[in-house]
C-alpha cells in the first residue's frame, strides 16, 4: 500500500484496525482547522487504502454496495490530512480540509441540530 508522504497515519494503522463481521468501520470526518464533526460514513480496507493513497477520502456505501469518493458528484471534496483509530481499534478519525457541505443535504455539517 502506497501511503502519501502529506497525510499523518499511525505507523501501526493496519495492525489496530478492526473490521466489523461486514468488513467495515465506522468512520467520523472531522475538520482539521475547526475540529467541527462534519459527518459519519463507513470504509473497508479499500477505502481507507484508496484515500491514503491519494489523498481524497473515500467512503463505502451500505446501500449502494459500492465505493464513493467525497465530492466526485458534488464538488464538495474532503482532503485528508490526519487519520487516527480510537483505543479498541474500531473507529477512524478522518481529519480533513472540507470544502464545500459535508452533508447530502447541502449543510456543512450532519451534526447541526442540537436535540
Amino acid at each position: 500500500m502506497t501511503e502519501r508522504d502529506d497525510i499523518v497515519v499511525p505507523s501501526d494503522l493496519w495492525d489496530r484496525v478492526r473490521f466489523n463481521e461486514a468488513g467495515l468501520i465506522p468512520a467520523i470526518a472531522q475538520d482539521v482547522d475547526t475540529r467541527e464533526v462534519l459527518m459519519l460514513a463507513w470504509m473497508d480496507q479499500e477505502a481507507l487504502r484508496r484515500s491514503l493513497a491519494d489523498g481524497r477520502v473515500t467512503y463505502f456505501s451500505r446501500s449502494r454496495a459500492d465505493y464513493w469518493r467525497k465530492g466526485d458528484t458534488s464538488g464538495h471534496t474532503q482532503q485528508l490530512t490526519r487519520v487516527d483509530v480510537d483505543c479498541d481499534g474500531d473507529v477512524l478519525l478522518m481529519q480533513v480540509h472540507q470544502v464545500g457541505a459535508a452533508c447530502h443535504l447541502g449543510t456543512r455539517s450532519c451534526f447541526d441540530s442540537a436535540v
